[in-house]
C-alpha cells in the first residue's frame, strides 16, 4: 500500500468519483493508507491487486462461510444465468429455498427474501408493530442492527456517550424517532423487567442479536436470556433475534437452536447465500401473514428473491447439510481459538478470545470474558489492538480490523497450523 503502489493508484483514481474514495463507508480503515482492494479468491486465500496473498480470517464479515469461489456456489450462479436470470420473477426456487428454511430454523413458519440487513431489520420491526398496534421498540446497547433509523442507536458509541444517553450513530434521521426507541444494556434483567413493569402497554418488539458479535462476541447470560423471553410473551411483545450475523455460526438451526430460545421472528443474511446479496426473515405464521398479499405490511421490490442470489442459497443450504460439514468445521475453528489462546498466555498479551461456533473475537486489554458493550468497550485497548490488525495484515492475515473473524469450510488443518505461526510473530511485537 505503499505510494506508487497499485492500491495508491487506485484510490487516488477512486477519491476522485466516489466519495470518500470508497463505496461503503465502513471500507474505509485508518489503520491503512488506502482501502483493501481485491484481485482475486480462491477458498482460504485473498490476493490484493499488488500480487500479496492473504490467509483469510476475515471471510467477508463471515459471508463466506463456504470460502471464496465455491464450487457448489458457482455452479448455482451459472444455472441461474443459463436460464435468463428472470429478474422481478416467482421461480420455485425460492419456494424450495424457503421450505429447507422452515424445516431447519426453529422459529420459522413462513419465510421473506429480503436484500440487505438493514432492509431486513426494517422489515421486522414494521411487521411488529402492526401484529401489536404498538410503536414502541427496545434494543440493546452494543447491538448493530443495520443503518435503518428506526434502530440507530448505541451501536458503538465512544466511551463515556453511551447509556444511560441515546448516543445517535447517524445524522440525517428526524429526531421524533427517538420516541420510539428503547436502549438498555445487555444481560441486565432488573433493567428489562423495570422497563417492561412500566411501559409493556407500548412496546411493539424486542430486538437482539443472541451473541452480541458486533461488539466483540458477548454471550447472553442463560438467565437473562430465559427471562426475555417469558417477560415478552407474558406482555405479548414480539422477541426478535438478529441472526444476521450469528446465524449458521453453530450448526444449520442458527443461534436460536444452539442457545434453546425460540422467537418469535429471526432475521438471516451474510452467509445465506455463500456471499452473493441475500437475506430473509421469517417466523410464526400469524405473524408474517400480516405482509403483503395477505396483509396490509407492504413489502415488495423489483430485486427481491434475485435467482442469482436465491439459487446460491439453495447450494448453500445442500452444503451445509452435509454430515461431516460442521463436524469438521467447528473442529478446526475449536483447535485455532485453543492455539490462538495459548500463544497469547505464553506472550503474555492481554487479550480476551471469545468464541462461539465458528466466529471469534479479540479484545485486546481484556483479561475476563464482559457481559455487556460498557465492559468491553471500559476494558478494549484500542492501540494495541490497531497494532495487531497492522501486523496480522504484514504478516499475510487478513484480518483488515473490526470485531469478529472466523475461519471458513475451505480452511484446511495446514491453514490453520500457518494462521498460528504467523499471529505467533504478531503477538511477540505487541507483546
Amino acid at each position: 500500500m505503499q505510494t506508487g503502489s497499485v492500491s495508491h493508484r487506485i484510490f487516488t483514481a477512486a477519491s476522485q468519483c466516489l466519495v470518500g474514495g470508497v463505496t461503503a463507508g465502513a471500507r474505509a480503515n485508518s489503520l491503512f493508507a488506502t482501502p483493501f482492494y481485491a484481485a482475486r479468491a480462491a477458498g482460504s486465500r485473498i490476493t490484493d491487486v499488488d500480487g500479496n496473498e492473504y490467509l483469510d480470517l476475515h471471510t467477508s464479515f463471515g459471508a463466506a462461510l463456504l470460502g471464496h469461489g465455491h464450487p457448489r456456489i458457482v455452479a448455482a450462479i451459472q444455472d441461474a444465468l443459463a436460464a435468463g436470470i428472470l429478474c422481478a420473477m416467482e421461480t420455485e426456487t425460492a419456494s424450495i429455498a424457503a421450505g429447507k428454511l422452515v424445516k431447519i430454523i426453529p422459529c420459522a413458519e413462513k419465510v421473506r427474501f429480503t436484500g440487505t440487513g438493514t432492509e431486513t431489520t426494517y422489515a421486522v420491526i414494521k411487521l411488529a408493530r402492526a401484529f401489536t398496534k404498538r410503536d414502541v421498540v427496545i434494543k440493546f446497547e452494543g447491538h448493530f442492527h443495520g443503518f435503518n433509523d428506526y434502530l440507530q442507536y448505541n451501536f458503538w458509541p465512544p466511551r463515556g456517550q453511551g447509556l444511560p444517553a441515546l448516543y445517535v450513530e447517524s445524522q440525517g434521521a428526524p429526531a421524533d424517532i427517538e420516541k420510539n426507541i428503547v436502549v438498555l444494556p445487555f444481560n441486565d434483567t432488573g433493567a428489562l423487567e423495570k422497563t417492561l413493569r412500566a411501559r409493556h402497554a407500548e412496546i411493539a418488539a424486542v430486538i437482539m442479536e443472541p451473541v452480541n458479535f458486533n461488539s466483540g462476541g458477548i454471550r447472553p447470560r442463560p438467565d437473562f436470556l430465559a427471562a426475555v423471553r417469558a417477560l415478552t410473551k407474558q406482555h405479548g411483545i414480539v422477541l426478535i433475534f438478529d441472526e444476521i450475523l450469528s446465524g449458521f455460526r453453530t450448526g444449520p438451526g442458527c443461534m436460536q437452536a444452539h442457545l434453546g430460545v425460540t422467537p418469535d421472528l429471526c432475521t438471516l443474511g451474510k452467509a445465506l447465500a455463500a456471499g452473493m446479496p441475500l437475506s430473509a426473515f421469517a417466523g410464526r405464521a400469524e405473524i408474517m401473514d400480516h405482509l403483503s398479499p395477505l396483509g396490509k405490511v407492504s413489502h415488495s421490490g423489483t430485486y427481491l428473491a434475485h435467482p442469482t442470489a436465491i439459487h446460491a442459497c439453495n447450494a448453500f443450504l445442500d452444503e451445509i447439510a452435509r454430515p461431516d460439514f460442521w463436524p469438521d468445521l467447528l473442529q478446526r475453528t475449536d483447535r485455532l481459538c485453543a492455539g490462538l489462546r495459548q500463544i497469547i498466555a505464553q506472550r503474555g498479551v492481554k487479550c480476551w478470545l471469545s468464541q462461539t461456533g465458528a466466529r471469534f473475537c479479540f479484545l485486546f486489554g481484556a483479561d475476563r470474558e464482559p457481559t455487556n458493550y460498557r465492559e468491553m468497550v471500559d476494558s478494549r485497548d484500542s492501540a494495541r489492538t490497531g497494532k495487531f490488525f497492522q501486523s496480522a495484515m504484514a504478516a499475510g492475515v487478513f484480518t483488515w480490523a473490526g470485531y469478529h473473524h472466523g475461519i471458513s469450510a475451505a480452511h484446511t488443518d495446514a491453514d490453520v497450523d500457518e494462521i498460528l505461526n504467523r499471529l505467533d510473530t504478531c503477538l511477540k511485537e505487541i507483546a
